[in-house]
């Protein structure tokens, strides 16, 4: 009898609490974990108490948003509530080199004796709402949680990211980078091109203009499929575009990589608001992650 297990991921993987609502009556266990913030010392929660809008409001006003990552206490609950109902949890939460929350639910899984397998895949954004989606395909197909969570860590690296910014402003907000390269750039009126490879966000490429780093993003992706992942192809590779703000920017270029990548299916989502307080708004994102 195989077991019934739940897949649990954060809010930054850009799955909704509609969608995974949706995934549950079509018979999917699929629960998001709302990511916490601090706005002007007040706690709010990702698509709950927070929308996208009302998050880019408080950041243009200046406001102090800081993230956060979820309690103890909240994971838990969530654990031992969907445990009355599943035999085992794979937990996917976003990448070990962008929060704490990875580390925390390797801690506490330790207590439930193995019903709880947390995934250290260093994944974020759409390529996390991927892994999410693959564990549930890999229930599917009759593993158990343990060899959901193996699978997923091997397949980590295969996958990449590409993020254009608009400003600088963030970062230096955040002192991921140092005021004097926020205020070359400004000056120099530089795109930055940053990359996810595994756990770091990490520099890539500095584009002068919002085409350049278009252009970047798309060779950078190619160059992946081509040398790492076994060539263009659409049956082999998921193709994903992320934005902060901008919808008509991001369809734009959604456009583009149509072109550049013609007869590929492109998932788009809104940028995760842990990622976005970080970055600020403007930025574009492409992805691709292997198909399992």
């Amino acid at each position: 009898m195989s077991k019934k297990i739940a897949v649990v991921t954060d809010s930054n993987s850009g799955i909704t609490q509609e969608q995974a609502k949706e995934a549950q009556s079509n018979g999917k266990g699929l629960y998001v974990l709302p990511m916490p913030f601090m706005i002007n010392e007040e706690t709010f929660y990702e698509d709950i108490t927070l929308t996208q809008e009302q998050f880019y409001v408080q950041l243009a006003g200046g406001a102090d948003v800081i993230t956060s990552q979820p309690t103890p206490d909240s994971v838990m609950q969530l654990w031992d509530k969907l445990l009355e109902e599943y035999d085992e949890i794979v937990h996917i939460p976003m990448s070990s080199g962008l929060s704490g929350s990875c580390q925390s639910a390797l801690m506490l899984a330790e207590d439930y004796k193995g019903k709880v397998e947390v995934v250290n895949n260093q994944r974020i954004s759409v390529t996390q709402r991927q892994s999410a989606l693959d564990a549930l395909t890999l229930i599917d197909r009759g593993m158990n949680g343990a060899e959901i969570k193996q699978f997923l860590e091997e397949d980590k690296f295969n996958s990449s990211i590409y993020i254009m910014l608009d400003t600088l402003y963030y970062l230096k907000k955040g002192g991921r980078i140092t005021p004097a390269a926020a205020a070359l750039g400004t000056i120099l009126r530089l795109k930055p091109v940053l990359q996810i490879q595994g756990e770091k966000l990490d520099a890539f490429a500095k584009a002068r203009t919002v085409s350049q780093g278009k252009s970047i993003m798309i060779n950078a992706i190619r160059n992946d499929m081509e040398k790492r992942f076994g060539g263009v192809d659409k049956d082999r590779i998921w193709l994903q575009i992320a934005y902060t703000y901008d919808l008509e920017a991001a369809n734009q270029f959604k456009e583009e990589v149509m072109q550049a990548f013609p007869g590929f299916d492109i998932h788009m989502d809104p940028l995760s608001l842990s990622v976005a307080c970080h970055i600020g708004p403007g930025a574009l994102a492409l992805a691709c992650s292997v198909k399992i």
